[in-house]
């Protein structure tokens, strides 16, 4: 038992960070990583984080002595992964981080001298340890299969034939494998690198047309191995067969970090899915293997949750020697991603791999097979269907009558799945019984498929006939396809011959040279015409077109160095070896033409400058704000005011009001005795009995103000009941209103001073204001008048 071997290795800053200025926050030491929280206050324990894996890589300057490079990464973990294979071990390499954190450059590298990836170095080690180790006691074949996992499906990117997806199945001897993918003979490196560009090529013409990145799918690249030694002694073979799964994952970030919706959206959550489930199935290794012997259980792997995790299975946990390279980025705005990439390679380094040599795996898997099938045949026989050798059509005897028909249509599935199962055993079988010299001949005839798909398409595959891969012509005007993966980009290039080259799609009606397909691209779009060397574009009707960012509705000649947009999704630089040397460089920008460049010079031409766009709209709102917060701020002013005058009229009425039975509490009866200065006047006896009625009833009213006698005395009734809490006395005060009246007349102290007429029939009953005192220890009630509260 072996654990999994972890690495974690940082990248350089890319443009975007550098122009964000952003800071490193990642420092390694030995075998440790540490990641500081930009965020966390210093000293804090949310301020560093520390991580202790099999290998800390930093690769994040070039100048700086502790720089891991390429060899480096390669000498720790693929020299080792190979040595295992030798040994007939099962092994498996795994790349995982966000996007652009550097797993394809890790796996893949580039084309330079030194910076190939672990697939090259480990593609080129093989061959050389078989030419330094062959002998005529031990034989050695090689055979490869790349495969790509995108939104759940399956694809094959060696075998034009097998378009779209390929089915997943499991064996219970082989485990779980992808039937009918292509497994192809290579006899020396240079056989694997040309089905690894074209491999490329399939994936970048796929992921083109259909709108999507490499970041949005897993790749997987697989080398099966195959030592056979001949012992004389034993006049025996023996077989040891190991499988190299070489794994590029798909960038794992989240949806509110990418902005993605729509399509983009369920892209990510299946690419999600997959690194979710993957993440689930680490976690439970993990935690099995942290549990004691005796407590462990069968617990639950989810590997079949996802077509990933399901392939995966044997490099999880089981029969293989697994590495696994965490990329992440240094920069401070990718915090949150890195220290995800982090915990989940912390998780990863827990788990436990039972890996077994596999020795003598064909002789026995075919014995069993044979017997598989021939229990298959016995099953079909009993259900009435015969099956003959090698035969792919099998025919029912149509014995049933209509009185057992129902119970024939219940054993129809059983059967079904019986002929299913034996078909796919015998697919296999064939495929183990396929003699070396027979898998190179399948090999070279999808290889002239391969090819045809792609002439068919437009697609250079050699350089002049000689070699395959990433060029550049010498003499050919050419254009070369950019993409936003480094590792797609310059893969595909289509030769503009003498003459007409014409651009459309397969719909068309006359065959085009070029063939593109995907959104906006017409049936006939445009076409390319040389003569004597210069290139001009002409544009078919509608057809959207873009030449460095501006759009194309007529013909123009272009020059080397050209940024071309066919469509929505297919950019290209046009490149012309023939143009004078001056020319090339006036015309080349300064910065790389890549897809950036191409992108952001669409956008500028097309006067959408990001950054105004949003200055405007920030500005925007900003107005609306302002005006908004104006008419907020006046309606409040006017209510304001509104409310003030309200408040001031009915404080200046309740002054008058106040004033008035102030003045009238304040006569006495003797001022209104003087009837001569009241009536001086000349009224008419009609008038005159008016008038004496009015002051007879008005005279019979008392002449003080309730109000001012409750307002101009509650101050001493107040201190009245506080000298009774502090004296401790069980008294309380209280105003009340007495009536004077015949049953119960008020005493003399409480009688108003003003005498009233009591000739006067309608004389109303006297009310005066008195205070209540409740004697509560006594139980008495008391009347005082308000002098004697004074």
């Amino acid at each position: 038992m072996s654990s999994v071997k972890v690495a974690v290795r940082v990248r350089p800053f890319n443009n975007r960070e550098i122009g964000r200025e952003c800071k490193c926050i990642i420092e390694m030491g030995g075998n440790t990583t540490v990641i500081a929280n930009p965020k966390g206050p210093p000293g804090s324990k949310e301020d560093k984080k520390s991580f202790n894996f099999d290998y800390s890589y930093w690769s994040h300057n070039e100048d700086d002595p502790e720089f891991s490079s390429q060899s480096i990464v390669y000498k720790d973990i693929g020299e080792e992964m190979l040595e295992h294979s030798f040994e007939g071990y099962n092994v498996c390499i795994f790349a995982y981080g966000q996007t652009g954190a550097g797993k394809s450059y890790t796996m893949m590298g580039r084309q330079e001298e030194g910076q190939e990836g672990i697939i090259p170095q480990i593609c080129k080690d093989l061959f050389k340890r078989i030419r330094d180790t062959s002998n005529a006691e031990i034989k050695y074949s090689v055979e490869v299969s790349y495969m790509e996992i995108y939104c759940e499906r399956v694809r094959d990117l060696l075998n034009p034939k097998n378009k779209g997806n390929l089915r997943v199945r499991e064996h219970p001897l082989l485990g779980p494998y992808v039937e009918d993918l292509s497994k192809l003979a290579v006899t020396s490196y240079e056989d694997i690198h040309d089905l690894i560009d074209e491999g490329n090529k399939a994936r970048t013409v796929a992921a083109t047309n259909m709108n999507e990145t490499s970041s949005r799918s897993h790749a997987v690249f697989t080398i099966f191995f195959t030592q056979q030694r001949y012992d004389e002694t034993t006049d025996l073979c023996t077989e040891k067969v190991s499988k190299i799964s070489l794994v590029d994952l798909a960038g794992s970030e989240r949806a509110d970090s990418t902005g993605a919706k729509g399509t983009r959206l369920k892209e990510g959550a299946n690419i999600n899915k997959s690194l979710t489930t993957l993440g689930k199935v680490i976690s439970a290794l993990a935690e099995i293997a942290s549990k004691n012997k005796k407590s462990k259980k069968a617990d639950f792997i989810p590997y079949r949750d996802s077509v990933l995790t399901w392939l995966l299975r044997e490099n999880l946990g089981g029969n293989s020697k697994t590495a696994m390279i965490a990329a992440i980025s240094p920069a401070d705005i990718n915090y949150d991603e890195t220290l995800s990439t982090l915990r989940y390679a912390d998780r990863a380094k827990q788990i436990v791999c039972k890996a077994i040599v596999n020795e003598d795996a064909n002789a026995k898997l075919i014995r069993e097979l044979k017997e598989e099938i021939q229990k298959l045949r016995e099953l079909l026989k009993q259900e009435g269907i015969e099956v003959h050798e090698g035969a792919e059509e099998v025919t029912r005897n149509n014995k049933e009558n209509n009185e057992n028909h129902r119970m024939r249509t219940a054993s129809t599935t059983i059967a079904e799945e019986a002929v299913d199962q034996l078909q796919a055993s015998e697919k296999l079988i064939a495929e183990l019984n396929e003699t070396w010299e027979e898998k190179l001949k399948r090999t070279e005839a999808i290889r002239i498929q391969r090819e045809a798909v792609f002439a068919e398409m437009g697609v250079a595959v050699k350089e002049d006939g000689i070699t395959v891969g990433v060029f550049s012509p010498k003499r050919t005007p050419h254009l070369v396809n950019l993409n936003e993966d480094p590792s797609m980009s310059e893969c595909l290039i289509y030769y503009i011959k003498d003459g007409a080259t014409r651009v459309g799609s397969a719909e068309a009606n006359l065959p085009q040279d070029v063939q593109l397909s995907g959104s906006h691209i017409k049936p006939e779009h445009c076409t390319f015409e040389n003569k004597d060397g210069v290139i001009t574009l002409t544009p078919m009707n509608g057809a959207l077109i873009y030449v460095n960012g501006r759009e194309v509705i007529e013909p123009i000649v272009l020059k080397t160095g050209s940024r071309v947009i066919l469509g929505k999704n297919h950019v290209f630089r046009f490149n012309n070896p023939d143009a004078p040397r001056e020319k090339r460089e006036n015309s080349s920008p300064a910065e790389p033409v890549d897809w950036n460049y191409a992108q952001i010079e669409l956008l500028e031409k097309q006067g959408v400058d990001l950054k105004a766009e949003m200055e405007k709209r920030l500005l925007n709102l900003e107005e609306q704000y302002r005006k908004e917060k104006e008419t907020a701020d006046q309606l409040f002013e006017e209510q304001r005011k509104c409310y003030e005058a309200r408040i001031d009229a009915l404080q200046k009425q309740v002054e008058e009001q106040s004033m008035t039975m102030s003045m009238y509490s304040s006569y006495t009866p003797e001022d209104f005795n003087n009837e001569d200065d009241i009536f001086e006047c000349n009224w008419s006896e009609r008038e005159y009995e008016l008038a004496a009625t009015a002051w007879r009833k008005w005279k019979h009213h008392q002449f003080t103000s309730l109000r001012d006698d409750l307002w101009g005395n509650a101050i001493f009734l107040k201190e009245a009941n506080a000298i009774s809490v502090e004296l401790k006395k069980k008294v309380q005060f209280q105003f009340t209103l007495l009536t004077d009246t015949l049953y119960s007349p008020l005493p003399v102290d409480l009688r108003p001073a003003i005498d009233y007429d009591t000739d006067d029939e309608g004389a109303p009953s006297k009310t005066v204001v008195a205070v209540e005192v409740q004697d509560t220890k006594n139980g008495a009630t008391h009347y005082w008048s308000l002098d004697k509260l004074r």
